[in-house]
């Protein structure tokens, strides 16, 4: 996938980054724990970048996306691509012990990559079989990996060192790498799904994202607590968490937001 790589030139980075100076306020020492983000002034720069590749590249291109094909491609494409990820997902729920969900996963792969015409049509969905949630992330937090602290990823966004090293891993896991090596495929083949399921993510967001920076005093504390909110709705394996999986820039955010110091700056309903 195109967005792993990013991930070998971040790790000196971390180390040569100053942190944010610890206060010595009690309440707002509580917030700073909270907040597990001792890298802000770096992680704010990244997001700052962000801002501009987003503004100058992605969202156009996401607008783009939208106007130019109607929404049943849209939603077959984005089946596809959630398709091709299963085997990583079905991988992930068998380390973590998870077998009926394991199970849930293979049969939807099956179902969707014959009947569903190689993904474009979710055929498990109509049988009953809820799509499972599965990445490296999670699977090192079920063997008890602590988190680490808030990190802000180049044109990724929002992550933390432990999901960081799962990304960075399935790029050597993830099947499809592996079948458009040959000389058969273009290289383009082995990041067309990272690219195609970025935009349209981007583009599912469009009005949320906009809503949500015209709402928010501080956008960037906003999409952290947002994203941390999601995350561990995710890992709890709640069947509905307050933003869809990253896959873009940004994720969908939802639910309340605190800031630092403890106060309710912003909310955003879901």
């Amino acid at each position: 996938m195109i967005r792993r790589p990013l991930l070998l030139v971040l790790s000196p980075l971390l180390f040569m980054s100053g942190c944010a100076t610890t206060p010595s306020d009690p309440a707002a020492l509580a917030a700073f724990k909270a907040n597990n983000d001792p890298l802000e002034p770096l992680n704010r720069d990244v997001f700052a970048l962000n801002q501009i590749i987003d503004r100058a590249l992605i969202k156009p291109i996401a607008k783009g996306y939208v106007q130019v094909l109607p929404q049943p491609v849209r939603d077959g494409l984005r089946n596809a691509v959630s398709n091709l990820n299963e085997p990583v997902v079905f991988a992930n729920n068998v380390l973590q012990g998870q077998f009926r969900r394991s199970g849930t996963t293979a049969r939807r792969f099956l179902l969707d990559s014959t009947l569903g015409l190689a993904g474009f049509v979710d055929v498990g969905k109509r049988e009953g079989l809820r799509k499972q949630t599965g990445d490296l992330g999670q699977t090192f937090h079920a063997w008890g990996f602590p988190e680490g602290p808030y990190l802000v990823i180049p044109v990724l966004g929002p992550s933390n060192p432990r999901d960081a090293a799962g990304l960075g891993l399935e790029a050597y896991l993830d099947p499809f790498r592996y079948l458009t090596r040959n000389d058969d495929f273009p290289k383009a083949a082995t990041y067309a799904p990272a690219i195609v399921g970025g935009i349209d993510e981007r583009s599912r967001n469009l009005d949320k994202l906009d809503a949500i920076q015209r709402e928010a005093i501080d956008y960037y504390a906003s999409l952290r607590s947002l994203f941390r909110q999601n995350r561990a709705a995710e890992l709890r394996g709640d069947e509905d968490s307050a933003m869809p999986q990253q896959e873009g820039l940004y994720d969908d955010p939802g639910g309340d937001i605190t800031e630092k110091g403890g106060e309710d700056r912003a909310k955003v309903s879901r």
